[in-house]
């Protein structure tokens, strides 16, 4: 087993943070301020393949696997967890769909402007009263003639208000039939078609996250992805996928968090010595070193799986749970390394501590990935 990762993973990570250091350190606590999602700043991530990694030369994107897309999502989340989060959405989520299921033509259509970053992509799937319980959306796609009616609302959708293009999952069947969901393209400026309530949150505030509201929106049958039926489906597989995504969000933000305390503890000193000679500081670093190498281990795992073929949803599922929790603890023992200075927005780890806590939430919370995990072990009797 090799544990080096290889010169393309190192390169990527050297880009990113040069990248960061130039075009978002200025101005993170200004965006996270102001709730502002920085467009532009995606467009110039485009240019350097960060929009497209999953995508084929093909259609215009970089081709990379797993590996090289989590080390980029790492690296910006160290940095801003918001936009981890949404280059981790545009890519693995709302693009990756289309790759995924889309027909030629819409791959020729959509991915192109995605991977560059010229158009940026949201995934709908979420409801007011449907959060894990997906198959009860009541948001609906009728047909009428050659053409699908959109009724209903979408909630917390990450890039509900910018987003050129959106994947939305509606129903089409009956109520908790799996074969009842249909997925659909929409793109922006759709009559019927309009971004709703932006909310106001605890962290990942530059990151956009807003309602999609459906009003007798026309969709052309050729907008369907895959058959009629078989988004729910779909959904599930490519939440597989987003999973090691936000595992890999939750990993950067926990390294940032780490980094800043193990700087700090150091540089400050008490009774004549750095803080971090104190076995209180010394073994809250060790704790937290340890939950990062951790999380690292079964992300690799969970992408081994992803690129031959084994099994996503389970080694997805535990890195998701793994990298999320820890990086909740990781990030609340820095502010405490840090004290009364921890609690300021003068220093980084308070913005990390409000950052992680979504991280165990997102594409699926702490308590269903026990439960995927734990239906693995029971159902299919795996180990």
């Amino acid at each position: 087993m090799n544990f080096e990762e290889n010169e393309t993973i190192t390169a990527i990570r050297e880009m990113v943070r040069d990248f960061a250091a130039q075009e978002m350190v200025p101005h993170i606590l200004d965006w996270d301020e102001r709730q502002h999602f920085p467009r532009d700043l995606f467009r110039k991530m485009g240019e350097l393949g960060l929009m497209g990694m999953l995508v084929p030369d093909t259609y215009g994107g970089t081709g990379l696997g797993y590996e090289e897309y989590a080390a980029a999502i790492e690296e910006l989340a160290a940095v801003c967890g918001s936009i981890g989060l949404s280059m981790a959405a545009h890519n693995s989520l709302c693009t990756n769909h289309i790759l995924t299921f889309g027909s030629e033509d819409q791959k020729k259509q959509y991915l192109p402007k995605l991977a560059s970053g010229e158009h940026i992509g949201a995934w709908g799937l979420t409801e007011a009263g449907t959060g894990s319980d997906a198959m009860r959306m009541r948001c609906t796609a009728a047909l009428d003639g050659d053409e699908w009616v959109l009724n209903g609302t979408k909630n917390w959708i990450t890039h509900g208000l910018s987003s050129e293009v959106s994947v939305v999952l509606a129903r089409t069947g009956e109520l908790l039939d799996s074969h009842g969901i249909t997925a659909f393209v929409v793109e922006r400026g759709t009559p019927g078609f309009r971004g709703g309530k932006k909310e106001n949150k605890l962290g990942m505030r530059s990151s956009e996250t807003a309602e999609l509201i459906f009003e007798d929106c026309r969709i052309p049958q050729a907008n369907v992805l895959g058959e009629v039926g078989e988004g729910f489906i779909q959904a599930m597989k490519i939440l597989d996928g987003g999973r090691i995504s936000i595992a890999a969000l939750a990993l950067g933000i926990g390294r940032g968090a780490f980094d800043a305390a193990r700087k700090y503890a150091l540089e400050r000193e008490q009774f004549g010595r750095p803080i971090a000679h104190f076995q209180g500081i010394g073994f809250k670093l060790a704790d937290m070193a340890v939950g990062l190498e951790a999380s690292r281990g079964l992300i690799a795992k969970a992408c081994y799986a992803k690129a031959n073929g084994g099994d996503v949803t389970r080694f997805g599922a535990m890195a998701k749970y793994m990298a999320s929790e820890e990086c909740v603890r990781i990030a609340t023992d820095a502010v405490q390394v840090f004290g009364g200075y921890g609690y300021t927005k003068d220093f980084p780890v308070e913005k990390f501590y409000r950052d992680a806590k979504l991280c165990t939430i997102g594409e699926g919370t702490s308590e269903i990935q026990k439960l995927v995990i734990s239906r693995g072990l029971i159902e299919k009797g795996v180990t």
